[in-house]
């Protein structure tokens, strides 16, 4: 068994998505919401006409779609279609009517953008803490597949805070059983790790093209179950196409600040 006791985590990276399923930015230092979520990340989303998100799953033309955003002011963005002199700059909070007629043209359906400021829009609204992954494990993953840097598996993996200072998967410490979780903090913010997070099939594809790597979630789950520590708690594993760390964050935790640089350490299980 790795022990946890024997490392020194600290928080590598932290990497938001102000418009869900678009490119993420890092940011030194993030704050947390009421929700548990960090603030502004996933705090737009792209829906169609039937209230469905617009993302990599269901449209292939978001993988040619850059999204650069301002760093001291990240309602202010640059959208561009890659390899086109195809853009807009605008203003999220002031240029929405005008950000959604260009989305509706690029994507040849009406376009809605919504905020919700308060929570945003994750994934998992049980777990709606920010995903954890260390930088070894995104360096391990990127090494199964020959053409895949870390940078690439660092951008479909899409994870908020990453973690160095520690072996690949160390970060499966901080989940336990299913009626567990293990209750850790970075800094001054605590958390609790609930589960591995069950991946779908964004990360099959090239981030920049939308291109799919052949038989990437097969080789995925092989590699995963070949290399998972003997100390993995096994129970959370009903298939091997997890990796990250899904987490909640109190109410108590809010306006805390998240730093680069800041220690991990976990404190211990609690039942739920």
């Amino acid at each position: 068994m790795i022990s946890s006791s024997q490392t020194t985590a600290y928080l590598a990276k932290i990497l938001i998505y102000p418009i869900k399923s678009l490119d993420g930015i890092l940011i030194p230092q993030a704050s947390i919401l009421k929700s548990g979520a960090l603030k502004h990340d996933r705090r737009w989303a792209m829906f169609d006409e039937q209230g469905k998100y617009i993302n990599g799953k269901r449209n292939s033309k978001i993988y040619q779609l850059r999204a650069l955003f301002d760093e001291k002011d990240l309602t202010n963005i640059r959208l561009e279609v890659e390899g086109t002199s195809n853009k807009i700059e605008a203003n999220l909070a002031r240029d929405r009517s005008q950000l959604e007629s260009w989305l509706s043209n690029y994507f040849g359906i009406p376009v809605s953008l919504k905020e919700n400021k308060l929570s945003g829009f994750p994934d998992d609204t049980s777990a709606s803490g920010p995903t954890i992954i260390s930088t070894a494990t995104l360096e391990t993953i990127a090494n199964w597949f020959d053409e895949l840097s870390v940078a690439e598996m660092r951008r479909r993996l899409r994870a908020n805070l990453e973690i160095n200072g520690v072996p690949a998967f160390w970060e499966d410490h901080l989940f336990a059983n299913t009626n567990q979780w293990v209750n850790f903090q970075i800094g001054d913010v605590f958390f609790q790790g609930i589960n591995p997070c069950q991946r779908c099939i964004v990360p099959t594809k090239d981030s920049q093209t939308g291109k799919i790597t052949e038989k990437f979630q097969q080789h995925f789950i092989t590699k995963r179950k070949e290399t998972l520590p003997d100390w993995v708690n096994t129970s959370q594993f009903n298939h091997f196409y997890r990796v990250s760390v899904n987490t909640k964050i109190s109410t108590s935790e809010v306006d805390k600040c998240l730093k680069v640089g800041d220690k991990l350490e976990i404190i211990g299980i609690e039942e739920t």
